[in-house]
């Protein structure tokens, strides 16, 4: 059985709680509380959002269809005249 890997980002969000996403799987966004919540928020989206893939009959993508990049900056290059 195959097995699938999404990487999924979590950010603090204001006022309090978290936000999660699924950069790969547009549109596929949550919240939580808790870490914990959020967590658990994630993994039913992707359930559900994969499993509405297999129905439409679409192709359920792959990390390594995605790239990533970090880009650093120096504080310097912030500075406006």
């Amino acid at each position: 059985m195959k097995t699938f890997s999404f990487r999924a980002i979590i950010e603090p969000d204001t006022p309090k709680g978290f936000h999660g996403f699924v950069p790969l799987l547009p549109g596929l966004h949550t919240q939580g509380a808790t870490l914990a919540q959020v967590k658990a928020n994630l993994r039913e989206a992707i359930l559900c959002h994969v499993q509405g893939l297999q129905r439409d009959r679409e192709r359920i993508p792959q990390d390594e269809d995605a790239l990533e990049v970090v880009q650093s900056f120096s504080e310097s290059e912030f500075v406006t005249v």
